[in-house]
């Protein structure tokens, strides 16, 4: 709910928009710009909301607090008189629904092993990408209401606060701290030498919580534990006869000071910087659909606020479907190539074959059905379809690669998709910005020949992380161990 508090907040007044420049004097850019901004705010901000959720090793407080927030500027929305005043509360807003995107993946990280993100995610990115589609119905019948276009920000509070006391009586702590549970067991302080087979066999299985590089281990103590635990182990055939073979020591670190900015610099990395663009040029070809189809209806077919609203309904039916089939394959294919290579685990193989027939047929067939069909006078049934049909592709690409990104680095999981969020909502500013000039420009048929061709050059990006990702998580020093050979 958290997650999806974002996405609907960033379309719901969309039907409004006439009668907020109207009401509020406001000239078209100032409009423009409540969208445009709420989603940089939504790229920029999560990128802080991980860097307190690792550093401090918390999320149920921070989501208490963000909807605070969220439920605050949402009242100043409901009440401003001002079009710039609304500008500013929609940036609060964005920082105050922002952080259930990527905390909320440290959470899936918190709670499911690797085997079974993939469902977690799908799950949980139904609710992120429903939300902008639900949106827009839900202000095309709010706006019927006396109070007009104030009455989404209204919701908008209702929701956050029901939200707040949710979590507040309902949810625990899950913060997992990877040290204390995944300790290697037994690890020798004596002699190297005088390590057991099953010692080694230990670190093995546990090898996701150890960092096999100094950079790797750098970025670590940001969220380990204040102290490490190690076990000392004198003889193998004596461990479970003798209790005092184990002496565990105490180690206390000094812990790190924050660093707020840290998320932005894992895009020097190159596979989460190409799994962010995949994701970016998905999301974003998807938003800036949804911006232009306000205006395109209501100009091509009269549509008022209501029944533009519910012509999102047909993108949110494919965005069920993309979540039921990603729940259903996504783990499925990824076990089913790690047996093929004898157990041996690779991240990569979250890299399904069912992504490539998604960015490569049906998300530009989706996009260039949608703006041909409405462009040429078809039936508004075809932009309906055709939007549904790119949503259907967009869901399993965004889960599959959100799910890698968790997967590449244990433990900060939250830090590299707040990353890969920024990435994604700038693409998705830029295009917001560019979409309506685009459609005056060019016609709504280019602009989504334009968008289907940003989605081709993503999935060449998305071929080169499939076959070097390996090799550019070693030389990143993200490598697990259990992947070398």
């Amino acid at each position: 709910m958290c997650a999806a508090s974002s996405g609907f907040s960033s379309t719901i007044y969309f039907p409004g928009i006439p009668d907020i420049t109207l009401d509020l004097n406001a000239p078209p850019i100032a409009t423009t710009l409540t969208a445009a901004l709420f989603i940089l705010f939504m790229g920029i901000a999560p990128v802080f909301w991980a860097a307190f959720s690792d550093y401090y090793r918390i999320r149920r407080f921070l989501f208490i607090l963000s909807m605070a927030i969220f439920g605050l500027a949402s009242l100043g929305a409901a009440l401003v008189s001002n079009i710039w005043g609304l500008v500013v509360l929609r940036c609060v807003q964005a920082l105050g629904a922002s952080c259930g995107q990527s905390v909320g993946a440290g959470v899936i990280a918190d709670c499911y092993p690797i085997e079974r993100r993939g469902a977690a995610f799908g799950k949980y990115f139904f609710g992120v990408f429903f939300g902008p589609l639900i949106g827009p119905i839900l202000g095309g019948f709010l706006i019927m209401s006396d109070l007009n276009w104030r009455a989404t920000f209204w919701f908008c509070m209702s929701f956050a606060f029901a939200v707040v006391l949710l979590i507040t009586f309902t949810y625990p702590e899950t913060y997992r701290e990877n040290a204390k549970w995944d300790a290697a067991l037994p690890m020798t302080t004596v002699d190297e030498k005088q390590q057991t087979t099953t010692a080694k066999d230990n670190l093995d299985s546990n090898s996701e919580s150890t960092r096999f590089s100094q950079d790797k281990k750098d970025e670590q103590d940001n969220i380990s534990t204040h102290s490490q635990l190690s076990h000392t182990v004198a003889d193998s055939s004596n461990i479970s006869s003798s209790p005092n073979n184990h002496k565990i020591i105490i180690e206390h670190k000094k812990k790190k000071m924050i660093n707020p900015i840290k998320p932005f610099l894992y895009l020097r990395h190159p596979h989460v910087l190409l799994a962010s663009l995949v994701t970016a040029v998905a999301f974003g070809s998807m938003f800036a659909v949804e911006t232009i189809i306000p205006n395109l209806l209501e100009n091509n077919y009269g549509f008022v606020p209501w029944q533009t609203g519910l012509s999102y309904l047909g993108a949110g039916v494919g965005n069920l479907c993309g979540a039921f089939v990603n729940t259903f394959l996504s783990d499925r294919l990824l076990l089913h190539a790690r047996n093929k290579r004898g157990g041996r685990a690779l991240v990569e193989d979250r890299i399904g074959v069912n992504l490539w027939p998604c960015g490569l047929i049906l998300m530009p067939f989706g996009l260039l059905l949608f703006g041909w069909g409405i462009g040429t006078g078809m039936s508004y049934w075809t932009g309906i379809i055709g939007f549904g049909i790119q949503n259907f592709g967009m869901n399993q690409i965004m889960t599959a690669l959100s799910a890698y990104l968790v997967d590449s680095a244990p433990g900060i999981g939250a830090s590299f998709t707040a990353a890969a969020n920024l990435v994604r909502m700038v693409m998705a500013c830029a295009l917001t910005l560019a979409a309506n000039p685009m459609v005056e420009k060019i016609g709504s048929g280019w602009t989504c020949v334009f968008l289907a061709a940003l989605t081709y050059v993503a999935m060449g990006l998305l071929v080169i992380l499939k076959i070097y990702g390996g090799r550019m998580r070693r030389w990143s020093g993200y490598e697990q161990k259990n992947e070398r050979t």
